[in-house]
């Protein structure tokens, strides 16, 4: 979408909902920041499964292997072992050895640190060519590793989102990802997944919002709805 097609009301709601969500919770991405390589494998083990069966998994395969090569090198079987916490481990031990090999073949060796020279576009077409590795992935990498501008779109931010009416009820979440931050300025992009999750969880939950206690409700398509 170009930039003529989305309303100056829109940008106008994104710029208000920015600057609210900061005066509550402030403008600090996360307190997370891993190497490149490291938070790649560790959103895979994230992928329908909690937080805690997640980091379990990453952990296991710290203390197991001592480098992204002997985890690429090791044996399926044996890799999807360790990550058996985060479910679903035959598939992402696959999913994690494939990604590696093929980063090793186009760069020669396991490192993305080129990803912090190229435009965001290009590094997120760069990730994404990736086997498995779609467009909320290359965000949090880019986000969290590099502290690109980039947006990712998960349930809550996808959810709140819509709710607020910054994107149709009919968005993809992939769409959601090229839309928001074409709509939300990009100062706060960085703080926007940080804020929009913590939002969704404490108060725009999936299920009974707490929408008179939301501090956005005046900004909001879906509490007017409700009127």
């Amino acid at each position: 979408m170009s930039d003529e097609n989305i309303p100056l009301k829109t940008r106008y709601k994104g710029k208000k909902v920015c600057d609210v969500l900061i005066r509550y919770y402030g403008k600090a991405i996360s307190v997370r920041k891993l190497p490149p390589l490291d938070e790649l494998v560790m959103t895979i083990l994230s992928q329908h499964t909690n937080d805690a069966n997640m980091f379990r998994a990453y952990k296991a395969l710290k203390e197991r292997y001592s480098t992204w090569d002997e985890v690429m090198n090791a044996p399926q079987e044996e890799v999807a072992q360790f990550i058996y916490s985060s479910g679903m481990y035959n598939l992402k031990a696959k999913r994690i050895q494939t990604v590696l090999r093929q980063i090793h073949e186009r760069v020669g060796r396991l490192d993305l640190s080129h990803l912090a020279t190229m435009e965001v576009e290009d590094a997120k077409k760069w990730l994404t060519s990736l086997n498995g590795v779609g467009p909320k992935t290359a965000a949090i990498v880019l986000l969290f590793s590099f502290g690109l501008p980039v947006l990712p779109v998960d349930t809550h931010v996808w959810r709140v989102s819509k709710r607020l009416g910054l994107i149709d009820e009919k968005v993809s979440r992939e769409r959601a990802h090229v839309l928001l931050e074409e709509i939300m300025p990009r100062s706060c992009i960085p703080s926007l997944n940080k804020n929009l999750v913590r939002h969704g969880r404490e108060i725009c939950t999936a299920r009974n919002p707490m929408c008179d206690d939301c501090f956005l409700s005046g900004l909001c398509s879906y509490y007017v709805s409700l009127k």
